[in-house]
């Protein structure tokens, strides 16, 4: 993906599994430890993505696919959309 964030935070958060700052700093919810290991991987590629694209557009959507399909593991199901909120 070619990023660095400067720093990388985990610390308990209420309303969001990660957030990804202006200035490159990643902050993940302690409670994602809890989630299983697929839906992780999404929100960690997803908040990494955000460090080279901020927003949500078209370009962000296709990209955040395209890098999720890289590292699929064949065997393994998709991880539901609906992991435990927060």
């Amino acid at each position: 993906m070619g990023v660095s964030p400067r720093e990388i935070h985990i610390r308990p958060m209420k309303r969001k599994w990660a957030s990804c700052s202006s200035r490159g700093r990643l902050t993940f919810s302690t409670e994602l430890l809890n989630q299983p290991a697929e839906f992780r991987r999404e929100v960690i590629v997803h908040e990494l993505l955000h460090l080279k694209i901020p927003n949500h557009g078209r370009l962000f959507k296709a990209l955040l696919k395209a890098y999720l399909e890289l590292g699929k593991d064949p065997g393994v199901e998709p991880s539901p959309r609906e992991a435990k909120p927060l």
